[in-house]
């Protein structure tokens, strides 16, 4: 098993240029169609009740990524670099763009999941990066058989701030300036958004499905026990801190659910990973976690959604 998840590092994935511009495209698209929620009164809001917000925030950019490490930690024997530098990209990524439906579909509090989305987008372009390379080259003095990770840090944080920044200003922009028209189109464009995020990640899979079938026992269960642990952790500090269930909940899945669209636009970008370093690891835990993460979020949105608030 440690020799197949050894090899994953060295796969090459049918991915091409044109493949990223349209990648590029849908997270544009996706996070022009988030920002659409965005509105300087839910950052009042995080004022008025800091609280959950603080700690939704802590346990997403902070806490996430330092337990991703020590979990890394302690399977260093059984994890190729690639995959273990994959999981640290997934911890950096702020929320995904569905933790919002998810919130109130589990009967969260949707002020709360927006306001955290609006937070973590809008300091993506500075903590992504510099939470990569931090944990990643702490990862790699910590391993006798890395170097440093030798990214520009520089250009990943220009490059999420075009990726994140741009449609996420426009998006704001648009609402402030246009609101009677956001309300008449936010919805038909985020269920497109989405529509256009599974195709591609279909289509994508379909080009590497060999691979796939080939190499997910390796990832299916490190995903799984990352995806969970990211949510057990909004969930246990939330729950220390007294924090409402409502709230609880919400916090629990924005910390769950990561912007894996950011992380394969990163890694499949060689102004930020070089060509010659070895990426197939990491693409391949971004690339099963676009999926998964969409599964657990329904699943824990549904348990939820059963469950009294009382």
């Amino acid at each position: 098993m440690q020799e197949g998840i050894q090899a994953l590092d060295d796969l090459r994935l049918n991915f091409s240029p044109e493949g990223l511009f349209i990648l590029n495209f849908t997270l544009f698209f996706i996070m022009f169609g988030v920002a659409l929620d965005i509105k300087i009164s839910h950052i009042k809001e995080v004022f008025a009740n800091p609280k959950p917000a603080i700690i939704g925030y802590c346990c997403q950019f902070f806490l996430l990524p330092a337990i991703t490490f020590l979990l890394i930690w302690t399977l260093k024997d059984y994890l190729s670099p690639g995959v273990a530098l994959g999981m640290i990209l997934m911890a950096a990524c702020p929320g995904g763009n569905i933790s919002n439906f998810f919130s109130a579909l589990a009967k969260g509090n949707p002020a709360l999941s927006i306001s955290l989305t609006a937070l973590a987008t809008l300091s993506a372009s500075l903590l992504t990066p510099l939470n990569f390379a931090f944990w990643g080259n702490l990862y790699a003095a910590n391993n006798p058989l890395l170097v440093p990770i030798e990214i520009d840090t520089l250009e990943l944080i220009k490059m999420v701030m075009i990726i994140l920044g741009t449609p996420t200003i426009l998006g704001m922009w648009f609402n402030h300036r246009f609101p009677g028209l956001t309300q008449k189109i936010k919805k038909p464009i985020k269920s497109l958004s989405m529509i256009i995020f599974f195709a591609y990640v279909i289509i994508a899979f379909s080009f590497n499905f060999d691979y796939f079938t080939q190499y997910i026992k390796y990832v299916f269960w490190l995903v799984l026990a990352h995806n969970t642990l990211a949510i057990l952790t909004g969930f246990g500090v939330a729950t220390l801190f007294g924090v409402s269930k409502r709230n609880r909940r919400s916090i629990s899945i924005e910390t769950g659910i990561q912007n894996s669209g950011l992380a394969l636009i990163l890694i499949f970008n060689p102004a930020v990973f070089p060509e010659e370093l070895d990426t197939g690891g990491m693409a391949m835990i971004a690339g099963w976690w676009s999926i998964w993460h969409i599964l657990s979020g329904f699943a824990i949105a549904l348990f939820w959604a059963r469950k009294p608030l009382v």
